[in-house]
């Protein structure tokens, strides 16, 4: 990799405004805690110091002379058909496939193992930029439905939404608050149990 040490001036960091007044008191002990406002990702301030660290970065970057180079050698080496083993749910077979250089992969389904396969749902098409990815998902046990979390710019949180399979129409409820579980059916395919946080008061 080009060298970067040899910068023409010195690095400006944002500064990161230091909150005296945030003290907890564990069991008597004091702890400050002045960085606490970053840990709130959506305040104004929060995104500010973020866009000033990314413009920092993006600066350092650009004077690498093999980031060119670099950026080719890896797009041409993921720039391949991949697919994830295929698994049977009910008669149906549900698969993973992505073409090449699809920012997300794409959700397949056949009626048998000879069969024509459909795309279930295709994350690429949930947004324009390809930022939205498919964070789980799980097919109920008879195949008749998807149940997919969908998940913005690599966000933590997820809202579960419902897929029947056999027309691809997505119901009307959506499951808020979610982030950190699986979805797992039933075997009756009545429902499926899931963990969420409580909304926000």
């Amino acid at each position: 990799m080009g060298s970067l040490s040899a910068l023409d001036q010195p690095l400006h960091y944002p500064i990161a405004r230091r909150d005296e007044t945030v003290v907890d008191d564990y069991h008597g002990v004091k702890i400050s805690d002045p960085h606490r406002w970053l840990e709130d990702p959506d305040s104004a301030e929060t995104k500010e110091f973020v866009q000033k660290q990314v413009e920092l970065c993006e600066s350092v970057l650009k004077k690498c002379n093999t980031r060119e180079q670099i950026r080719e050698k890896v797009t041409k080496l993921f720039d391949h058909p991949r697919y994830r083993a295929p698994y049977k749910r009910g008669n149906k077979y549900f698969y993973s496939h992505n073409s090449g250089l699809q920012a997300q992969e794409v959700i397949y389904v056949q009626d048998n193992l000879d069969g024509e396969p459909e795309v279930l749902l295709d994350p690429n098409a949930l947004s324009e930029d390809g930022t939205v990815s498919l964070n789980t998902m799980s097919v109920s046990k008879d195949a008749r439905y998807l149940a997919y979390g969908p998940s913005s710019s690599a966000s933590d949180w997820v809202s579960i939404k419902v897929m029947s399979v056999e027309d691809k129409t997505v119901e009307p409820d959506t499951l808020s608050w979610f982030k950190f579980s699986s979805i797992n059916w039933t075997h009756d395919n009545k429902g499926f149990f899931y963990s969420r946080y409580p909304s926000p008061k």
